[in-house]
């Protein structure tokens, strides 16, 4: 018993002494790996995309595959919500035409035709009282032309403002659109590569399972190994179906902008290098402090407000206008005893004033309440620069964070490969359980995932960096989409 017992020791120690010099190897080749980082990334992030960027690189063009700027440009003509500023912002430039007709010349045409039937008795007259029928007839052209119009002067300015908002909202629609656009195709791609992850992932289970049963039927492993790869197998499968409905979802999301389901999508470039921020976040906060678009758009809001005290307190002012007018009228009879009829041409001009004297408090209450509204205009603007200089602050750390994750989840994935290699070998050896080697394909596929998923909010985060700054165009698009596998 004792040699028996001596032996099995002797072989559990040659195994062990065999698995270290493996685990030693494969730690040297991880440790080339990392120091080929810099040179050699397309390895990585191929492994990271399960083999995905060279097949698309390949059939692209036969497939007809959609970038980021293709998407936008279908957003830009299918988007209802970009449709409706469009037109809200056609209509307000109407304002300005209305404004101007505050200080045109007003002309009217009016006519009128009666018949008329009288039944006359003249008091303290011998004149026999009597009756009479006839007709009038009247056509006449009235104009008046403001001279001084206090609050019209005012108004016209107001125009100005409201057309200057008008622009600034369709503007920050346009940032808007672009902004949903490109978060909505990286949640397409996102939710297409978790099916990706998932299935690779389930494949890599399956066989697991296959083993244990194996193992298992010759007698080399408990019913442990096969009901936790089971398990294992069970859970996948109900992550598969709900990475499905996350992606049905996101398409959907696109389908809402740009009127149809999106089809294949360009991924990110496997070697994709992450750009370090140029400029720091207070240098950011000044750039949105002057271009930050819901700002700009409360500041002609209190610019407005502050000429609605202008306008109301106007309405203490006198106003002059210039006033003509031709007429000419025809009457067949009169309810005179004489029952004349007569025609008559009438034309005046003149000048009109009118000072308003008291209008039951009306005027005066007008303007407390236009300056209570321009306080509030006051308090939307400080509320738009604090809430733009938050949204800049968490776009950028964001930013900044995503950065360092890339780097980190890069290492990490070499790191969880180099494991799952290790815990495979274990588990030949004897040393290491089929549960061990589950646990290590779980966490390297994690790594795939986050690693994938980073990649994807450092190009978004770029995006909602210059829309929180207010800086967001085209132009950037086109750059995002150069990081894309056409």
């Amino acid at each position: 018993m004792y040699k028996l017992a001596r032996t099995h020791h002797l072989e559990r120690l040659h195994r062990a002494v065999f698995l270290a010099c493996m685990t030693l190897s494969v730690s040297e080749s991880a440790l080339a790996a990392k120091m080929q980082i810099t040179k050699n990334l397309t390895v990585v992030a191929e492994s990271a995309v399960v083999a995905r960027p060279a097949v698309i690189s390949a059939v692209s063009m036969r497939d007809n595959t959609i970038s980021l700027l293709d998407l936008y440009h279908q957003a830009v003509t299918h988007d209802p919500t970009l449709a409706s500023a469009l037109s809200a912002n056609q209509a307000a430039q109407e304002i300005i035409e209305q404004g101007k007709a505050l200080y045109r010349p007003t002309v009217n045409f009016n006519a009128e035709a009666n018949a008329v039937k009288t039944d006359i008795r003249y008091l303290n007259s011998s004149a026999v009282p009597g009756q009479s029928n006839f007709e009038t007839y009247k056509a006449g052209i009235e104009a008046s032309q403001p001279i001084y119009r206090k609050q019209n002067l005012v108004q016209m300015d107001q125009t100005l403002t409201q057309v200057s908002r008008a622009d600034k909202q369709l503007h920050l629609s346009k940032q808007d659109l672009i902004l949903r656009t490109t978060q909505s195709y990286f949640d397409v791609l996102i939710a297409q590569d978790k099916i990706d992850l998932i299935g690779a992932q389930k494949t890599a289970i399956l066989s697991q399972l296959e083993q244990a049963k194996a193992n298992f039927d010759v007698g080399r492993a408990t019913i442990t190994d096969v009901n936790e790869a089971q398990a294992r197998y069970d859970l996948i499968v109900a992550q598969e179906i709900a990475a499905v409905n996350e992606y049905q979802i996101a398409q959907r999301s696109v389908q809402a902008i740009t009127g149809e389901l999106p089809q294949k999508l360009a991924t990110v470039r496997a070697d994709i290098q992450p750009n370090a921020l140029a400029q720091g976040m207070d240098k950011w906060l000044e750039v949105a402090e002057q271009n930050n678009l819901n700002i700009q758009i409360q500041q002609d809001a209190l610019k407005f407000s502050d000429q609605e005290i202008d306008r109301s307190k106007a309405g203490h002012l006198p106003t002059l206008d210039a006033v003509a007018s031709v007429s000419e009228s025809y009457a067949t009879g009169s309810a005179s005893v004489f029952s004349t009829g007569n025609d008559l041409k009438t034309g005046t001009i003149g000048l009109q004033l009118q000072i308003p004297l008291y209008q039951g408090g009306a005027t005066s209450s007008k303007i407390r309440q236009a300056v209570l509204n321009k306080q509030k205009a006051q308090d939307d603007v400080e509320i738009a620069r604090r809430q733009a200089a938050l949204e800049t602050q968490r776009a950028y750390l964001n930013l900044s964070t995503t950065i360092a994750q890339i780097k980190a989840l890069e290492q990490a994935l070499i790191s969880s490969q180099s494991q799952v290699d290790s815990t495979k070998l274990g588990y030949e050896v004897g040393v290491r359980t089929s549960v061990d080697v589950l646990n290590a394909e779980q966490q390297l596929f994690s790594a795939k995932r986050d690693l994938l998923q980073a990649r994807y909010n450092y190009l978004v985060n770029i995006i909602r960096l210059k829309s929180a700054s207010g800086v967001l165009a085209e132009a950037d698009l086109i750059d995002i989409n150069q990081q894309l596998v056409h």
